[in-house]
Formats: structure tokens, sequence, C-alpha cells
């Protein structure tokens, strides 16, 4: 390889970089903005500005509004898979891993504000990201679902106890904490309630 095809390749190499670092840049630009007043108020332009980019420029990266949507809440859902893997048959293990995402939303304000924000705006079907919202609320509770159902069969569950409808219960619990956790400043203990709550369900310790 001559010198100026090495001057080509890193120039190639350090573009991607480039690229990679801009529209990570314009997603959390974007969750920001989307958490802050929402999807449908938001505006590509504004984004772009928040990011010191032309609008055009952002569009190189994201050619439409729901493509940086969908893009935003599939980063986030990339942060939490890494947490709650579904590699294990040990349902309190796989509860625990649910404390976990719970711990670590403490920690992302500007994303719990975008899930809860875009989940009430979702609700319609005819906005963007109704579908994934559907599909990815029918995804979580299949697999607290799986989670109480391996607790019970390990025999860990309390008796009378359904895990379809502790699934259910959990996920509602989780979602009603994140509205008071936001409204309240972050005094809402999130965490520390959901681990009672699952530890009330349980005949063994977490």
């Amino acid at each position: 390889m001559t010198t100026h095809d090495n001057a080509a390749a890193s120039r190639r190499t350090g573009g991607y970089a480039n690229g990679r670092a801009r529209r990570q840049q314009i997603l959390d630009a974007a969750m920001n903005l989307f958490g802050d007043v929402g999807y449908r108020s938001a505006s590509l332009r504004e984004i772009a500005a928040r990011v010191g980019i032309s609008h055009p420029g952002l569009l190189h990266h994201f050619p439409t509004k729901e493509a940086l949507l969908l893009a935003v809440l599939e980063r986030r859902d990339e942060i939490d898979t890494a947490t709650l893997q579904e590699d294990s048959d040990d349902g309190v293990e796989l509860l625990r891993r649910v404390i976990d995402i719970v711990a670590l939303n403490t920690h992302r304000r500007g994303v719990v504000e975008l899930y809860t924000a875009l989940a009430a705006e979702a609700t319609s079907a005819t906005h963007p990201a109704h579908d994934y919202f559907t599909q990815r609320y029918r995804h979580t509770l299949a697999a607290v679902t799986r989670a109480y159902r391996l607790t019970h069969e390990q025999g860990h569950l309390r008796d009378g106890i359904s895990p379809a409808a502790a699934a259910a219960q959990l996920v509602a619990v989780m979602d009603g904490l994140q509205l008071q956790w936001l409204l309240d400043g972050g005094r809402t203990d999130m965490t520390g309630v959901v681990r009672e709550f699952i530890a009330a369900q349980l005949t063994v310790a977490l």
C-alpha cells in the first residue's frame, strides 16, 4: 500500500469515527429535547442548533424526524438490554436485573423524561412510535412474566401470586414511580420501592 493509500485510509477511518461521534451527539440532543417538550413539539432545526450543525447536516444522518425518534428509542433499548439479558433460567436473578435497570434510571433523568413523555403521546395510533411502544410493552411484560414464572417453578414465589398478574403490577409500579420521581425532583426512592415490592412476593431473600 502506498503512502497515498495509507493517507486515504486514515481519512476514511477518521471520517467514520467523526460520523459516529456526530450521530451520538444528535441522539443525545434529540433525547433531551424530546424529553423536555415531547416528540410532536420538538423540531429538527432546534436539535441541529443544539448540536451546532445545519438542518441539512442533521438530515444527512437522519433523513426524517421519525427515523431520529426510532434511533433514540433503539439507543435506550441497547442500554437496557445490556443490563437485562434473558440468558438466565434463575427467576430471582432476572428479577434482580429488573431492579438494576431501575437503579440505572436514577442516573439518567433525561432518558426517563423522554420515555415518560413519549409513552403518553404514543397511545395515539397515529403517533410514529405507537407500534414501537406497543411491541415494547408486550416484550417487557413477557420478559417479566417469564422471570416470575421461573421464580414460581423454583418454589420461590409466595402462594397465590400469579406470575402474569405480578408482572403487570410490577411494570405499572415502575411506570408510576418514574412519574413520581420526575415530579418530586428525584426524591422518590424508585429502587428501594421496587426492591420492597418484589421482596414481598418472594419466599427467599433478594
